[in-house]
Protein backbone atom coordinates (compact mmCIF):
# COMPACT_ATOMS: atom_id res chain seq x y z
CA UNK A 1 0.00 0.00 0.00
CA UNK A 2 3.14 2.58 0.89
CA UNK A 3 4.22 1.74 -2.48
CA UNK A 4 0.92 2.45 -4.58
CA UNK A 5 0.70 5.95 -2.60
CA UNK A 6 4.06 6.87 -3.04
CA UNK A 7 3.78 6.27 -7.26
CA UNK A 8 0.12 7.92 -6.64
CA UNK A 9 -0.22 11.91 -8.18
CA UNK A 10 1.31 14.09 -6.46
CA UNK A 11 1.88 18.12 -7.22
CA UNK A 12 2.65 21.61 -4.89
CA UNK A 13 1.89 24.93 -5.52
CA UNK A 14 2.33 28.03 -2.71
CA UNK A 15 2.60 31.24 -3.50
CA UNK A 16 2.40 34.19 -1.13
CA UNK A 17 2.23 37.99 -2.26
CA UNK A 18 1.00 41.52 -2.38
CA UNK A 19 1.08 44.44 -5.42
CA UNK A 20 2.40 47.36 -3.97
CA UNK A 21 4.57 50.55 -3.96
CA UNK A 22 7.48 48.19 -5.54
CA UNK A 23 5.12 46.26 -7.72
CA UNK A 24 4.18 42.90 -7.58
CA UNK A 25 6.47 40.81 -4.70
CA UNK A 26 5.94 37.52 -4.10
CA UNK A 27 7.23 34.27 -3.46
CA UNK A 28 5.94 31.40 -5.16
CA UNK A 29 7.33 27.32 -5.55
CA UNK A 30 6.14 24.22 -6.77
CA UNK A 31 6.63 20.67 -7.06
CA UNK A 32 5.62 19.15 -10.42
CA UNK A 33 4.76 14.98 -10.78
CA UNK A 34 7.89 14.71 -12.41
CA UNK A 35 10.30 16.12 -9.75
CA UNK A 36 10.68 19.64 -10.83
CA UNK A 37 10.79 21.93 -8.19
CA UNK A 38 10.72 25.57 -9.47
CA UNK A 39 10.90 28.48 -7.45
CA UNK A 40 10.44 32.22 -7.88
CA UNK A 41 11.06 34.98 -5.79
CA UNK A 42 10.53 38.57 -6.12
CA UNK A 43 11.35 41.35 -4.68
CA UNK A 44 11.21 44.57 -6.78
CA UNK A 45 13.15 46.52 -3.24
CA UNK A 46 15.82 49.21 -4.77
CA UNK A 47 14.95 47.91 -8.00
CA UNK A 48 16.14 43.77 -7.65
CA UNK A 49 15.66 41.49 -10.18
CA UNK A 50 13.11 38.17 -10.25
CA UNK A 51 14.71 35.36 -8.96
CA UNK A 52 14.06 31.93 -10.58
CA UNK A 53 15.35 28.39 -9.55
CA UNK A 54 14.41 25.21 -11.17
CA UNK A 55 15.83 21.99 -10.30
CA UNK A 56 14.81 17.88 -10.74
CA UNK A 57 14.36 16.31 -6.84
CA UNK A 58 15.14 12.71 -5.68
CA UNK A 59 12.02 10.70 -5.15
CA UNK A 60 13.20 10.56 -1.66
CA UNK A 61 12.78 14.12 -1.38
CA UNK A 62 9.43 13.72 -2.97
CA UNK A 63 8.50 11.16 -0.33
CA UNK A 64 9.77 13.55 2.38
CA UNK A 65 7.36 16.74 0.70
CA UNK A 66 4.59 14.16 1.29
CA UNK A 67 5.39 12.65 4.61
CA UNK A 68 5.25 16.64 6.14
CA UNK A 69 2.05 17.12 3.91
CA UNK A 70 0.06 14.06 5.48
CA UNK A 71 1.55 14.63 9.19
CA UNK A 72 0.56 18.42 8.88
CA UNK A 73 -3.36 16.88 8.23
CA UNK A 74 -3.90 19.37 5.89
CA UNK A 75 -5.66 17.50 3.42
CA UNK A 76 -8.58 17.66 6.02
CA UNK A 77 -9.16 21.31 6.36
CA UNK A 78 -11.33 23.79 4.82
CA UNK A 79 -10.49 27.54 4.07
CA UNK A 80 -14.18 28.67 4.53
CA UNK A 81 -13.59 30.62 7.90
CA UNK A 82 -10.18 31.78 6.78
CA UNK A 83 -9.30 35.85 6.04
CA UNK A 84 -10.13 36.52 2.76
CA UNK A 85 -6.89 38.06 0.65
CA UNK A 86 -6.81 41.85 1.22
CA UNK A 87 -4.47 44.96 0.33
CA UNK A 88 -1.67 43.33 2.49
CA UNK A 89 -1.53 40.06 0.25
CA UNK A 90 -2.56 36.67 0.20
CA UNK A 91 -1.39 33.06 0.40
CA UNK A 92 -2.38 30.39 -1.76
CA UNK A 93 -1.37 26.64 -1.62
CA UNK A 94 -2.52 23.66 -3.94
CA UNK A 95 -2.11 20.29 -3.29
CA UNK A 96 -2.93 16.56 -5.23
CA UNK A 97 -2.17 13.86 -3.54
CA UNK A 98 -3.17 10.75 -4.86
CA UNK A 99 -7.00 11.10 -5.68
CA UNK A 100 -7.59 14.23 -2.94
CA UNK A 101 -7.24 17.94 -4.26
CA UNK A 102 -7.21 21.17 -2.23
CA UNK A 103 -6.68 24.55 -2.73
CA UNK A 104 -6.82 27.48 -0.02
CA UNK A 105 -6.23 30.87 -0.44
CA UNK A 106 -6.71 33.25 2.40
CA UNK A 107 -4.84 36.83 3.54
CA UNK A 108 -1.04 37.07 4.61
CA UNK A 109 -0.95 35.68 7.85
CA UNK A 110 1.69 37.88 10.15
CA UNK A 111 1.92 35.83 12.97
CA UNK A 112 0.22 33.94 15.39
CA UNK A 113 -1.94 36.77 16.66
CA UNK A 114 -3.78 36.54 13.53
CA UNK A 115 -4.30 32.60 13.59
CA UNK A 116 -5.72 33.14 16.94
CA UNK A 117 -7.79 35.86 15.95
CA UNK A 118 -9.42 33.90 13.17
CA UNK A 119 -12.65 32.79 12.94
CA UNK A 120 -10.91 28.61 12.48
CA UNK A 121 -7.55 29.40 14.45
CA UNK A 122 -7.46 25.25 14.43
CA UNK A 123 -7.40 24.75 10.84
CA UNK A 124 -5.13 28.28 10.07
CA UNK A 125 -2.56 27.16 12.59
CA UNK A 126 -2.07 23.54 10.29
CA UNK A 127 -2.04 25.90 7.49
CA UNK A 128 0.75 28.03 9.37
CA UNK A 129 2.97 25.90 10.42
CA UNK A 130 2.63 23.38 7.34
CA UNK A 131 3.84 26.94 4.73
CA UNK A 132 6.70 27.47 7.50
CA UNK A 133 7.99 23.63 7.00
CA UNK A 134 7.46 23.64 3.43
CA UNK A 135 9.57 27.20 3.02
CA UNK A 136 12.53 25.80 5.23
CA UNK A 137 12.03 22.41 2.99
CA UNK A 138 12.34 24.22 0.12
CA UNK A 139 14.96 27.08 0.95
CA UNK A 140 16.95 24.15 1.90
CA UNK A 141 16.44 22.49 -0.87
CA UNK A 142 17.35 25.72 -3.10
CA UNK A 143 20.61 26.85 -1.10
CA UNK A 144 22.16 23.10 -1.58
CA UNK A 145 21.56 22.85 -5.15
CA UNK A 146 22.86 26.36 -6.03
CA UNK A 147 25.67 28.23 -4.73
CA UNK A 148 25.11 31.52 -3.61
CA UNK A 149 27.30 34.17 -5.49
CA UNK A 150 28.96 36.73 -3.10
CA UNK A 151 28.93 40.35 -3.58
Amino acid sequence: MAGEEENSEFYLRYYVGHKGKFGHEFLEFEFRPDGKLRYANNSNYKNDTIIRKEVYVTPAVVRECRRIISESEIMKEDDVNWPEPDRVGRQELEIVMGNEHISFTTSKIGSLVDVQSSKDPEGLRIFYYLVQDLKCFVFSLISLHFKIKPI
